[in-house]
């Protein structure tokens, strides 16, 4: 299991504007995510054009306390 402890995201739009959002958890919450399990959450973001990007990771620690990164 693992437990979600901030997020960073970074989101471009179609004329290079970035804005990085970071975070604790998601949505509000730190959920833990047991093995074979899943976790799902609606967001959004305001963009100055019609398409862009989204990347980032998740932090999260797992039941032995050891640290690591989801990217996304």
């Amino acid at each position: 299991a693992a437990k979600v402890i901030s997020r960073h995201w970074i989101i471009t739009d179609a004329d290079s504007q970035v804005q990085e959002v970071r975070g604790v958890g998601v949505v509000g919450e730190q959920p833990t995510i047991k093995p074979g399990a899943s976790f799902q959450y609606t967001s959004g973001s305001s963009l100055g054009t019609m398409v862009g990007t989204m990347r980032g990771t998740y932090q999260l620690t797992a039941e032995d306390g050891t640290r690591f990164e989801a990217v996304i």
